[in-house]
């Protein structure tokens, strides 16, 4: 018997980095996954490399959504039923120093990674014995010269799960925050700085090699399946908060 045979599962973000790597290993191990994301164009593409991999007990399918509409996830979530796990990843926070960024793309990051995951966690039905994940970011605990909203970001999720998971007892809820990884995020860089960039970092950490999003999958489905574990951050980065 697969290990989530029979229970469904979300992933919003689902279509590329670790929401897609996370949609894997669900329907890999027999859940019934539905991801999310506001790119029908990239919805298709994850879900025919989904269809390649589901068993015959997992399986996925796809929901166009705009977690920045409170609208849009209301509608989903009185259409959806209920989930056995919830795991947002969707969020786009643009990196620059505070007096550099425009307020509206501030106030545009912070609408889309906090208050994106807020409306989730507000809307959607869990199951009481199921579990909540958030994705966060490393940067709450080791913040950088021009990285103060995400640093605040990250932070204001990890004290929401905290939060949460007194408010929704017995459902778990827990976050994820990784350290840099590889992945589709930093595809509009220039190779050969991208590149100069994961070497630099990968020279600093502990782990030597910066992450894969497979590593916070991985990480993602610990806390969906310790029944033990809530209200709490386990930070996937290479030792890069001691670092």
């Amino acid at each position: 018997m697969s290990a989530y045979a029979d229970q469904r599962v979300l992933v919003v973000g689902g279509t590329s980095g670790v929401g897609l790597a996370t949609a894997r290993e669900f329907v890999t191990q027999g859940a019934d996954t539905v991801i999310a994301s506001r790119s029908p164009r990239r919805l298709e593409a994850a879900l025919t490399e989904l269809a390649e991999l589901a068993g015959l007990d997992g399986a996925a399918t796809g929901q166009a959504l705009d977690i920045r509409s409170d609208e849009e996830v209301d509608r989903f979530a009185a259409a959806a039923g209920e989930f056995d796990h919830v795991v947002v990843t969707a969020g786009e926070t643009p990196m620059g120093r505070i007096d550099d960024l425009p307020l509206s793309d501030a106030y545009a990051a912070m609408d889309s990674k906090f208050w994106g995951a807020y409306r989730i966690a507000r809307a959607v039905r869990v199951k009481p014995s199921g579990s909540l994940t958030l994705l966060a970011g490393y940067l709450s605990q080791r913040p950088g010269k021009a990285s103060a909203l995400q640093s605040a970001i990250n932070a204001a999720l990890e004290a929401l799960v905290r939060g949460l998971a007194l408010e929704y007892a017995p459902l778990r809820v827990n976050a994820v925050s990784p350290g840099l990884l590889r992945t589709p995020l930093w595809e509009g860089m220039e190779a050969t700085a991208r590149e100069h960039m994961y070497e630099a970092v990968a020279r600093r950490l502990p782990v030597g090699r910066v992450g894969e999003a497979a590593d916070v999958a991985q990480a993602v489905l610990f806390l969906a399946t310790n029944a033990y574990a809530t209200g709490t951050t386990v930070y996937v980065d290479g030792g890069g908060t001691i670092a």
